[in-house]
């Protein structure tokens, strides 16, 4: 697409692309399934007469929404054979995000499980709503309903949401130093250290898609999540070691096994104490991450 800078339809998708992953994301918890949404839109856009239409970026967004809600239907299916826990592929992100309080709450793994407990539609009206405020005829447009219609579910899905978001948002400070007091916690392998930056009632998802070691449920307390990971570590016979990054829009770890990255694990703080743990493993998730990654950041 370079090479047609000058072309209307490129200039147009390009000026909007960031916009328009985050939709497909938002909706899907998968960025290489964004990445074929994206490329599904593209081809559509590339038909379309522009001089019928007058707004590109909510043309656009109409496209991408179709696009993202088919897929997601066909993903809703195929997630009830998921192997163990499913967590959203990790997308790495700028530092800055993390200051962005709405949309990093809206990116974070705790919010992105959130919306994956609403039907499709539910989601793709909740996501371009309350994360991206676009109007409800606008809306009404993208998912084939009438405003009318559109309110209602907003509604609907604006209550799911709202009763089983996160208690409190922690300050990106507050997050890197809980962040940071877990990471040394894990290089010392003192119990009482984790457990004093551990929420009592913790709860650890793990995620490893049926190819790498993950809990295939949930682990809830302190006590029982530090056994995990101690004796998690102590099984590999390898050096582990941790890096802090930003990830959906949260400070996070990059886990590394023998120098390599095994997995992503995020969190989520309250009260300045880590009251969840995100581990992601499937090294499908992974492929973006490692390819963002370089061979040490240290």
């Amino acid at each position: 697409m370079s090479e047609h800078a000058a072309d209307p339809a490129t200039e147009s998708f390009v000026a909007h692309r960031n916009l328009l992953f985050t939709v497909a994301y938002e909706m899907l918890g998968s960025a290489a399934d964004a990445e074929d949404v994206l490329q599904e839109t593209w081809l559509r856009w590339a038909e379309v007469d522009l001089d019928q239409v007058a707004d590109p970026r909510a043309y656009l967004v109409r496209i991408t929404t179709r696009q993202a809600l088919n897929r997601l239907r066909t993903m809703k299916r195929r997630r009830e054979s998921y192997v163990g826990q499913w967590l959203p592929e990790p997308m790495l992100t700028a530092p800055d995000v993390a200051e962005d309080v709405e949309l990093a709450e809206s990116l974070s793994m705790a919010m992105m499980l959130v919306l994956e407990r609403l039907a499709p539609t539910e989601r793709a009206v909740f996501v371009l709503r309350e994360v991206f405020d676009v109007g409800y005829d606008e809306i009404a447009e993208s998912v084939g309903k009438s405003p009318a219609a559109v309110r209602q579910i907003a509604h609907r899905a604006r209550k799911h949401v709202e009763a089983r978001r996160p208690r409190t948002v922690a300050s990106p400070r507050e997050a890197r130093a809980a962040v940071e007091s877990f990471r040394r916690a894990l290089e010392t392998g003192d119990p009482q250290e984790l457990l004093d930056v551990l929420a009592p009632d913790v709860v650890l998802v793990s995620d490893g898609g049926g190819v790498k070691q993950a809990a295939l449920r949930p682990i809830v307390g302190a006590d029982k999540v530090t056994r995990f990971y101690l004796g998690s570590i102590r099984k590999t016979g390898a050096a582990v070691t941790s890096d802090p990054a930003v990830v959906n829009g949260r400070p996070s770890l990059l886990v590394r096994v023998d120098g390599e990255v095994d997995g992503v694990l995020a969190v989520r703080v309250e009260e300045g104490r880590i009251a969840g743990l995100f581990y992601v493993r499937n090294p499908e998730k992974l492929t973006r991450v490692r390819s963002e990654t370089p061979l040490t950041l240290r």
